[in-house]
Order: structure tokens, then C-alpha cells, then sequence
């Protein structure tokens, strides 16, 4: 767990607790203990603003192959953000040939990575590891709209998780039970792929990051629920964006599916006439 977001017992213990303002800010996480010094001195560090330009089509990139699984759940104040850590046999992610096991998923408000320029209402990290230790992260955008239906489903524990910071219990844990994680898949005809690093110390680099290309929905109240567990200095819990270094930003599209789907679309509108 502290390899995605410091604990606060954890940080403690070294005398080191990181934040998102002030004298314990992004900009300083590099020089509050030395095991965060890449947070400060590495060139492949994330988010990042993914700007047109520097977009390269890369034709041989494939589908997100994702299988995930009915697995046991615990939602978790981790502090920094609200996270659903997941049991053994939650499903695997395949990127280039690699299998990465899905471990967790979490939020920050508002999002982390900025497309196009823009910042979003929010942001989920969908977190996997391979045997090696490395990590691949597949992240959804969301915008301030409809309900996102997951999000509706787990209401009630995100509230427990809430009545259990105002009891002072600032690391509380909700037993989910057993839920169907394909339920979180999120199918796409596009994504982003670069190579990061996390975006919480200790910044580790080398991350692969997938970032769905379709802009999802959740409501005011969902994001605000998910702030509502966390202490002040952690309810707006996005890193800045980092600078690209001279990274390639790779995209996926499938023109072929896109291609079928406005041709459908024109022989209905045929049919109408």
C-alpha cells in the first residue's frame, strides 16, 4: 500500500507527512525525506497535460485486454485518497505483452491529468502489477454530469467511510464484499499511453499509464463523496502537471470500430428517407 500513497503511520515514523498545499506541497515532496527525491529530480514523472501536438498515432497499439473477476473488496481512507483494495483473482490487464494484476483503484479530485488543457472533475487510477514489481495504471476522466453508476452502488459505504473520520478513525476500513470488478471496466475506442511515475512520494518512475480516451460522468454530490472522508489538506488531492521531458504520448484509436458505427448510422438514416 505505500508504494501507491504514504500512510500516515508510515510517514510518521520517519517525521515526514507529504500534502497537496502549502509547506508540505507538490513542490516541496522532493526535499521532505530522501526517499522522495525523485518526486523532485526525475524526468518521467506524472500527471502530465496531454496537448494535441504531441500525440503520436501509433498504429500498432491494440485493445486494452482486460479480464477482471468477482473478487472480495475494502474501501480504505488511505489518507491521501479513498481507495478499493481488492482480493486475489481481481483480473489482470495485458500491456505489450506483459500481465499486470489489478491490486486497487482510487480517486483524486479533480483529476491529475489534464486533456487537451483541461482539467476534470475527477480522476480513477485503476492500479495493476506485474511479478516484477512494476506498475501499469489505466485512469478514467470524469466530468460533472449524470450519476456514475459504480460510484451509486457503493454510496452507502463511502458515507461509512465518512462517519468513521468523524469518529477520529482517519484510517477506517469498509468491508465491500464481494463485487463484480467488470463492473468498473470501462470499454473504449481511444486511449493515451506514456511512461510516468506515480503521482503520490515516492514518485517511483517507469509507469506505464493508460488514459481512456472517453470522458466520463459522475454527479457534484459523487464527487463531494468522495472527498467527504478525507481531512482538508487531502480533498483536493491532485498533483500538478508534470513537465514531458521529450516522452512520446501514444494514441489508440480504432477507426475501423468508429468506421462501422457512422456507417450503421447513415443506413438508418437511408431507411428513414
Amino acid at each position: 500500500m505505500s508504494l501507491i500513497c504514504i500512510a500516515p503511520a508510515d510517514a510518521q515514523a520517519e517525521g515526514v507527512v507529504f500534502g497537496y498545499k502549502g509547506k508540505n506541497g507538490p513542490n516541496q515532496w522532493g526535499h521532505l525525506n530522501p526517499h522522495f527525491t525523485t518526486c523532485a529530480v526525475g524526468k518521467l514523472q506524472s500527471p502530465i497535460d496531454i496537448q494535441r501536438r504531441q500525440i503520436f498515432y501509433n498504429h500498432k497499439l491494440k485493445s486494452i485486454h482486460r479480464e477482471y473477476y468477482f473478487t472480495n473488496a475494502t474501501l480504505v481512507n488511505h489518507v491521501c485518497n479513498v481507495a478499493m483494495f481488492f482480493g486475489e483473482g481481481a483480473g489482470d490487464v495485458i500491456i505489450e505483452n506483459k500481465n499486470y494484476t489489478l491490486l486497487q483503484m482510487h480517486w483524486h479530485t479533480p483529476s491529475e491529468h489534464h486533456l487537451h488543457g483541461v482539467q476534470y472533475a475527477a480522476e480513477l487510477h485503476m492500479v495493476h502489477q506485474a511479478k516484477d514489481g512494476s506498475f501499469a495504471v489505466v485512469a478514467s476522466l470524469f466530468k460533472i454530469g449524470t450519476e456514475e453508476p459504480f460510484l451509486s452502488q457503493m454510496k452507502e459505504k463511502l458515507v461509512k467511510l465518512k462517519e468513521e473520520r468523524l469518529k477520529g478513525n482517519h484510517t477506517a476500513q469498509v468491508e465491500v464484499g464481494r463485487i463484480d470488478t467488470r463492473h468498473i471496466e470501462r470499454r473504449t475506442r481511444k486511449y493515451y499511453r506514456y511512461i510516468g511515475s506515480l503521482t503520490t512520494p515516492p514518485c517511483s518512475e517507469n509507469v506505464s499509464w493508460t488514459i481512456l480516451g472517453k470522458v466520463r460522468s459522475m454527479s457534484k454530490e459523487q464527487v463531494e463523496l468522495l472527498r467527504s472522508p478525507l481531512d482538508t489538506s487531502f480533498k483536493n488531492n491532485s498533483r500538478p502537471c508534470q513537465p514531458l521531458n521529450g516522452r512520446r504520448v501514444e494514441m489508440f484509436h480504432d477507426h475501423e470500430r468508429v468506421d462501422k458505427k457512422e456507417t450503421g448510422n447513415k443506413k438508418k438514416k437511408n431507411q428513414l428517407k
